[in-house]
This record gives structure tokens, C-alpha cells and sequence, in this order.
């Protein structure tokens, strides 16, 4: 009886990762049926930080100042408003010169949490056109970037959104809080600052590509398999064919290829690194790479962030694509798949440093 309720607890499994993973690619179908049908209506949405670092101050205030620590606070408080509206009467009366003086330097804050494709890259995309046409030299773009890698293309591609800011003359910092890896570092290099938390993953200058062959146990049983290309190089290293010494040595070539292309983008970018030291396919955490000039400073995004706040007007920056309801189903499926991925991979790389 107890076998039967396993095998049948087994099904249900089964029958329920089917279920997810075939909502997953429906909501993801509709998605990418979207986009080529142009039908993306999203909006940029801002917050100022500066107030939710104070709603967020304010409930301890509250409970560890004395009365007249309050009251003298508050007095405070009340006057630097008073003088903050009487310079904004003098700035509405002045000429646009000194006007643009009077103006708070301002910080926009993005995050990029990636993938495996860079798929939010396209949120990227909007959140820098919203900003680059209001930013001035005087402001600055944080973005806040968590990334092990993936493809080549999605990566070169938010790495170029943000050269754009570069381009624009607008100062930029990325953040690592966690991990910015491979193509996550790729993106980090561009920046003018790369500040990152003293055990955050940095570096894997390197590029990896693996795959099955299946085509001895498919001669094992008899079964053919046909493969017909146009071209010498169309297909180098197949999953069912039988693969030769020449297409392994040109797909060796192209990963080379890869990454002396990557190695160049780094060392463009970031000219205080020793390129082949750095570019081994190693990564090392915050203050090992600090040694080695991957980063400029150890520090974590709340702390820049807040440190900022006391004389910048935080301004946090999001693009939310707006969703039918197939495709809040789908993604948040692919999302269910995705984490189980990740706490997978997270699982096998703790082993390492436990």
C-alpha cells in the first residue's frame, strides 16, 4: 500500500512540474507574441528615497529620543524647510543659470537582476531612456546589478545600455551586493565606480559553453540521425551527430574568439586592471578583488545610498510592463522554475565554502 501512495505521490509531481512548466512557456509565448506584434503599453514608475529612508528612521525617533531631543529636532527641521522655500523663491526669480545652481544634485537608482538571457534588459532599455534626457554632469546613475552571467548577446546588450549613460557624460556606479559574474561583470566594468560588498563574487572573465552527445546510444539502438548544412561552419558540435576533431577545434576557436573580445571590452573599460591576470576565468570576492582593481571601493548599496542621501535627492527608477493575465501566470510558472534552478546551482556552490 505504501509503494502504490509513493508512485501515486510521484504522478502527482510530475503531473504538477508538466503544469508549470507548460504555463511557463504559454505566458512566455505570449510575451514574445507581443513584442512582435509592438503591443508594449508599460510605464516608467519614481519614488525619492530620501523619504523612505526617513518613514523608516522616524518609528525609532520616536522611541529612543528624549522630549526636548524631539522638539529640537522638529525645530530644526521646520527651519531648514523655511529656508528650503526661500531659496526656491529666489531661484523662480533668478535667471535659468543660476536657477540650475540652486538645484540638489540627484541620484537614479536602477536594478538589474539577471538571468541566464539578460532578459531584463529590456527594462533596462526604458529605465535609461526615461532618465538620460533629465540627467545633467551634476547627477548621477547607481545601478544595482546581481548577475552570475549567461549569453554573450543579451549581455554585450545591457552592457551597451549603459555605456549609453557614459555617452550622455552622466557619472555612473554599479553596485554589487551579491554577484556580478561573467556577463554581470561585463556590465559592471563600464561604470566609472564600481563599488561592491566585501564577500560579493566579482570577476569570471571567461566564457563556457557544454553539451550533451547522444549520438553513440543512438547508433547503440539503431537509430539515424541526418544533419544537412549549407556552408562548412553552419554547425560545428551537434547534440545527435556524430561530432569530428575539426568541428571541436572550430568551436574551441569561436569561444577563444569570445573571450578575447570580452577581455578587450574589460580592458577598454577599465584600464587599472591587468587584463591577462584578471581574465582566467576566476572570480574572487569584494576584497580580493579590490587587490586586484576589480572594484574601487567596499561598500554596500545602502550604505552609498544613504552616505548620498545627506546632500542628494534619491530618485529610484522602475519599468513595469503592464501584463494580461496569461502572462502574470506564465511568468510567475517560469519564475517557480527559475528558483528552483537557481537554489539548485545555489546549493551545489555553498557546498564549496561550507
Amino acid at each position: 500500500m505504501d509503494f502504490i501512495l509513493e508512485i501515486i505521490e510521484f504522478l502527482l509531481q510530475a503531473v504538477i512540474l508538466l503544469g508549470v512548466f507548460l504555463i511557463a512557456v504559454a505566458g512566455l509565448f505570449a510575451i514574445s507574441q507581443r513584442r512582435r506584434d509592438g503591443g508594449d503599453d508599460g510605464a516608467v514608475e519614481a519614488r525619492l528615497l530620501n523619504d523612505r529612508y526617513e518613514e523608516q528612521r522616524e518609528p525609532i525617533r520616536t522611541v529612543v529620543e528624549t522630549p526636548s531631543e524631539t522638539k529640537a529636532r522638529l525645530k530644526e527641521k521646520k527651519r531648514d524647510e523655511k529656508q528650503k522655500k526661500k531659496d526656491a523663491k529666489i531661484a523662480a526669480k533668478a535667471d535659468l543659470h543660476e536657477e540650475k545652481q540652486t538645484i540638489q544634485p540627484r541620484i537614479f537608482v536602477v536594478d538589474f537582476d539577471g538571468d541566464m538571457q539578460a532578459s531584463q534588459v529590456e527594462q533596462l532599455r526604458e529605465e535609461v531612456s526615461a532618465i538620460l534626457p533629465l540627467a545633467t554632469s551634476t547627477d548621477e546613475i547607481v545601478v544595482r546589478v546581481e548577475s552570475g552571467g549567461g549569453v554573450v548577446h543579451g549581455y554585450g546588450l545591457a552592457a551597451s545600455q549603459l555605456l549609453r549613460v557614459k555617452e550622455a557624460g552622466v557619472r555612473l556606479t554599479v553596485s554589487v551586493d551579491k554577484v556580478a559574474a561573467s556577463g554581470g561583470y561585463m556590465m559592471a566594468c563600464v561604470a566609472d565606480t564600481i563599488i561592491a560588498a566585501p564577500f560579493a563574487i566579482v570577476g569570471s572573465i571567461g566564457v563556457v559553453a557544454q553539451l550533451p552527445n547522444f549520438h553513440r546510444l543512438l547508433k547503440k539502438n539503431d537509430i539515424d540521425f541526418e544533419l544537412h548544412t549549407a556552408g562548412e561552419y553552419k554547425r560545428t558540435l551537434t547534440v545527435f551527430g556524430e561530432n569530428t576533431d575539426k568541428a571541436r577545434e572550430k568551436f574551441q576557436a569561436d569561444i577563444d574568439d569570445v573571450h578575447d573580445l570580452f577581455k578587450q571590452f574589460v580592458a577598454e573599460n577599465r584600464s587599472t586592471v591587468s587584463i591577462d591576470e584578471v581574465s582566467t576565468g576566476e572570480y574572487w570576492f569584494g576584497q580580493r578583488a579590490l587587490e586586484k582593481r576589480l572594484v574601487d571601493r567596499l561598500c554596500t548599496s545602502d550604505s552609498y545610498l544613504m552616505e548620498k542621501s545627506r546632500d542628494h535627492d534619491i530618485v529610484e527608477v522602475r519599468y513595469r510592463a503592464r501584463r494580461s493575465w496569461q502572462e502574470k501566470l506564465g511568468l510567475a510558472a517560469g519564475h517557480i522554475v527559475d528558483r528552483s534552478i537557481k537554489r539548485l546551482m545555489k546549493s551545489e556552490r555553498d557546498q564549496r565554502f561550507l
